[in-house]
């Protein structure tokens, strides 16, 4: 998820009680919910870096701990004092926790299991920005200035907000279950249909956007993938989607597939589109390949001369130039 939520998260966290074990613990557990994302620093190594080590090792269960360890002592170092350290790694703690489950909901995912294991978890129920979960958030932090306003007006004293963090928490856990079951509804309406004559080889289906209805539909068949805009209110229809023919393997593409651009990119890329075309920026005969990520259209790309050897090779957030 983005630095928004969590950092709302943190702050609901700390609201609920949490922070009674820490006297800087709204601080704390805003650093905690967003101490996984240091990995940004690989953006130093450029884009490809970037993909490889974001949501890796700082976000998995291994370094859960370390994570939250790293945090409180960073906060007991401006507090000059390791009292209550205790208290402050186990608040921490749950809000890295947070970070690690609320960034599998979004089909980014998470490698959980790293270093033993590179495998991607991944709910795909929300999107990486939810602005349902913003307003919810939002609206439990701004809950107790609310309520001091209307109890300096009525001479009653104001609250401290934990019950609203725990109804935006509650809220929050409700919305990702609901959108869990919308998941598998439209998972179920992909694979009870027939495309070009044969049951599906694989599905997907991804949030299309602020609508919970709406999903983002991945197909793919023997030679074909499929690629379609669902919406749950509306009838499926299996021809109405974009169709991708997939290449059939080539030297350029075997090529391709071992430079570490596409290598890396490849661990990453859960639903890829290939193509390969002449490249007609040079007289001798090249080929240019193209895979693109149908969740977010990530893509690296390759220029194979005649004799099948990569001369030039890169990687974008949106189509790299070459």
């Amino acid at each position: 998820m983005d630095p928004l939520t969590h950092s709302l998260t943190g702050v609901m966290l700390a609201r609920t009680g949490l922070g009674r074990l820490y006297p800087r613990s709204t601080l704390l557990m805003i650093l905690a919910a967003n101490a996984p994302d240091i990995d940004i620093v690989a953006a130093t190594g450029g884009s490809l870096d970037y993909l490889h080590y974001h949501r890796w090792i700082t976000h998995s269960v291994v370094l859960l701990p370390v994570m939250a360890a790293l945090t409180a002592l960073l906060i007991c170092g401006l507090r000059r004092s390791l009292a209550g350290f205790g208290g402050a790694w186990f608040a921490a703690l749950a809000a890295v926790a947070s970070h690690l489950v609320l960034d599998w909901t979004n089909p980014y995912g998470i490698r959980l299991l790293s270093p033993f294991s590179d495998h991607w978890y991944r709910g795909d129920l929300t999107g990486v920005i939810d602005p349902f979960i913003w307003f919810i958030l939002l609206a439990a932090l701004g809950a107790p200035l609310l309520g001091r306003l209307v109890s300096s007006e009525m001479g009653a004293r104001s609250g401290s907000g934990r019950g609203a963090a725990l109804a935006a928490l509650l809220f929050v856990s409700a919305y990702d279950g609901g959108r869990f079951l919308l998941h598998q509804r439209a998972l179920d309406t992909l694979n009870a249909r027939l495309y070009d004559g044969f049951p599906p080889s694989r599905i997907a289906a991804f949030p299309g956007g602020a609508n919970p209805l709406a999903w983002s539909a991945w197909v793919e068949s023997e030679t074909r993938i499929h690629l379609y805009e669902l919406n749950l209110l509306d009838t499926f229809d299996p021809a109405a989607g974009r169709e991708i023919y997939k290449p059939e393997p080539s030297a350029a593409i075997a090529a391709a597939r071992r430079t570490r651009t596409f290598q890396w990119f490849l661990d990453f890329c859960r639903f890829p589109i290939w193509s390969e075309s002449p490249d007609d920026e040079t007289p001798d005969p090249r080929t240019r390949v193209e895979v693109r990520d149908a969740r977010f259209g990530f893509a690296a790309v390759a220029i194979v001369n005649a004799r099948g050897a990569v001369v030039r090779q890169g990687f974008g957030f949106a189509m790299p130039r070459l």
